[in-house]
């Protein structure tokens, strides 16, 4: 067991007596107490949980059947095989119909501009649910089959996903900020019947013609052999009549100007086939290995993986961790910031907060829009008393000082969460001390779109907590910090993070390429599964992620892999070679620094430099956008060919300190790439 006995004392923040009055796990004793239950005895710590959920048949056999060694044959996960159930009801018809929670609000939706918001409670969203399962299924949506969303956040996103769910059809949403090229790519990948989409959205001040984007993904799709027959458009902009069933959008948010385009041969109308759904729509009992979404990451060799998870493990683990780290009572308001386009959005607005009756704010807008005091704005408004955010948010609104945070009351605030990277200390300060008054715990989640929920975090009024660490491991999680030759490491040290068993969450497969699966988390280290991430334990025993170890970067929360952002710009005619490395950004965290070779005879140019930035951003999306562009006349390269990429992040990061370049086939190229490199400001 790796949990020290007792947690230190000295320079680590605890929470406030009234807080572990009504926790579920009020002292670290307790947490231990079920951490060692979870990890003895699984079946017993997680059957209990599943007591609270429903199921058509029960579970046959062991709770966890796995295989974690490739060395022992294929990899897999299975968690209570034999049981049938139905994420949707679990969410939707359990709460209202069992709970009693029909007239509870499940969202509270504030829009882009103040003053456009709406209320859903739980029986209006069970209602809307059933109408669109029925309307996937006149248009031929089946178990099983894929369907692909790309919208901005609007409550009909999760009406979208619960439908599918509610059918067995297999979501695939794609954040509303990638290119066209990203969605023709990930339709493909997963073979997927129908689109779902908007006519447009606003982020901030700025117009997204998201069904112009959409348009041109299909036009990619027809091109290489793929005709998606179906695109049903939701109005969001644009205006309705009224009979449809929706009030045209309020002025502020109407735009006249919208140029939507439209194919009858393809487009339907989401308001027109709603108006003639019927309200209610039986659940498709389904296996618990049966998938419930696809959702797309950034691969170190540049093609996305489509991660599979599956019903019954996801349901427990994405409702339990949202449970107990963010300490849920039923009273709370909780928002969480993410977009549902990230795994962030999909476990903790929709399927974890849902699965226990919260009620949630969905908000479609920025941080900095109108002003920089929005979301403390929207935290009054509704009297947030849970709030999870990125550490990017957090580093953009420091810089605003803290008068925008202090105009507003912000005294329902209970506990603040991070998620999406490692946080630094000064942030974590600045968050407990000015946002949250150091009332507040925060609980700075580790996790990833594989792992499904929480693997490592605080627990609020349980874990004392230290700026920057990301703590312990939940329920179920066991994990280990290997060195380069696979050896397990004692106490406090520094190496891979690695996990040695599953946990209900875990992802099973790369859709359709369970090869990849196996290569990119279980080869490196068999019997472990690898994070990708380095990882540090200090002498108390607490985690301390330091980042990615392969060739990936983590722009703003967002994970984007090099090889992608190099492919980019190597399509570009002018361009020979591309190298991309990550340089560190105040409030970003990490930056791309691109290295770009020109063919023989191109000049490097402003304009050139705009063009490749334009590149990137129509192959990836905008949180691509390369930050800095250096013209590379020759890169690093090891006599055998292989760039150096350790030294282009010392040239990017100007630290004139090489360590050994003795494989370099030429230096002088070091010398030159110093000379010119681009003013950053770090």
């Amino acid at each position: 067991n790796m949990i020290p006995d007792k947690a230190p004392q000295e320079d680590v923040f605890h929470c406030s007596e009234d807080l572990k009055k009504e926790s579920h796990i009020p002292s670290f004793e307790k947490y231990k107490e079920l951490y060692t239950r979870s990890i003895e005895n699984p079946d017993e710590f997680w059957g209990a949980i599943a007591k609270d959920f429903f199921w058509k048949t029960k579970h046959t056999g062991c709770f966890l059947d796995y295989n974690f060694d490739v060395t022992k044959g294929e990899i897999f996960v299975k968690c209570m095989e034999g049981a049938t159930t139905n994420i949707c009801y679990n969410l939707l018809d359990r709460n209202v119909h069992e709970r009693k929670l029909g007239d509870k609000i499940a969202f509270f939706w504030e829009g882009n501009e103040p003053g456009d918001d709406l209320t859903v409670t739980y029986r209006e969203l069970l209602q809307k649910v059933c109408r669109f399962a029925n309307v996937l299924k006149s248009q031929g949506v089946k178990k099983g089959d894929r369907v692909s969303i790309y919208m901005p956040m609007v409550v009909e996103l999760v009406v979208a996903m619960l439908a599918c769910a509610r059918i067995g059809a297999v979501h695939s949403i794609v954040f509303a900020g990638f290119s066209a090229e990203s969605l023709c790519e990930r339709i493909i990948d997963s073979q997927c019947s129908l689109l779902i989409t908007a006519d447009g959205f606003y982020r901030g001040d700025k117009l997204i013609n998201l069904k112009l984007l959409a348009d041109e993904a299909l036009q990619k799709c027809r091109d290489k052999g793929f005709p998606l027959k179906t695109c049903i458009m939701l109005k969001h902009l644009s205006k309705e009549p009224e009979a449809a069933g929706r009030q045209s959008p309020p002025a502020k948010r109407a735009c006249p100007d919208l140029e939507v385009p439209w194919n009858p041969d393809v487009d339907l109308c989401w308001h027109s086939l709603m108006g003639g759904a019927a309200d209610e729509c039986e659940p498709e009992w389904c296996e618990s290995e049966d998938p419930l979404f696809i959702l797309y990451t950034s691969g170190s060799t540049g093609k996305p993986k489509g991660v599979l998870h599956t019903v019954s493990g996801y349901l427990l683990y994405a409702a339990t961790t949202f449970k107990l780290v963010f300490d849920h009572q039923p009273d709370d308001v909780y928002w969480c910031t993410a977009d549902i386009g990230w795994i962030t959005g999909h476990s903790y607005i929709t399927y974890g907060p849902l699965a226990n009756g919260a009620t949630s704010v969905l908000f479609e807008g920025l941080p900095t829009y109108p002003d920089v005091g929005r979301m403390w704005q929207i935290v009054d408004k509704y009297q947030v008393t849970k709030f999870y955010t990125a550490p990017t948010a957090i580093r953009l609104l420091m810089k605003y000082g803290s008068d925008p945070v202090q105009k507003h009351n912000r005294k329902s605030l209970k506990v603040l969460g991070t998620v999406g990277e490692p946080i630094n200390p000064e942030a974590w300060q600045w968050y407990h001390g000015v946002v949250g008054e150091k009332r507040c715990p925060i609980v700075d989640t580790f996790w990833q779109t594989e792992t499904g929920g929480h693997v490592l975090t605080p627990l609020p009024a349980a874990t004392p907590t230290k700026p920057g660490s990301a703590t312990f491991p939940f329920f179920g999680v066991v994990p280990a910090i290997l060195n380069e030759s696979g050896e397990e490491l004692e106490g406090p040290s520094e190496g891979y993070l690695v996990f040695k068993q599953p946990w209900p969450g875990v992802m099973r497969s790369v859709y359709g390429n369970h090869e990849r699966f196996e290569a990119t988390y279980f080869k490196k280290f068999p019997g472990y599964y690898v994070t990708g991430d380095g990882c540090r334990r200090d002498k108390d025993g607490y985690y301390w992620i330091t980042g990615r170890i392969d060739d990936m970067l983590n722009v703003s929360g967002h994970l984007l892999s090099t090889a992608e952002v190099e492919s980019a710009l190597v399509e570009h005619k002018s361009v020979a070679e591309a190298a991309v490395v990550s340089c560190p950004h105040m409030v970003k965290g990490e930056s791309l620094y691109c290295f770009v070779t020109l063919n023989d005879g191109v000049a490097f140019s402003q304009a050139l430099e705009a063009e490749l930035r334009k590149q990137v951003r129509e192959k990836i999306g905008a949180i691509a956008t390369p930050d800095y562009i250096q013209n590379a006349p020759g890169l690093p390269k090891t006599r055998s060919g292989k760039i150096m990429r350790r030294v282009l992040r010392k040239i990017a990061c100007d630290e004139k300190d090489m360590g050994d370049i003795s494989t370099l086939a030429d230096s002088s190229v070091v010398d030159e790439l110093f000379r010119n490199r681009c003013a950053t400001t770090v």
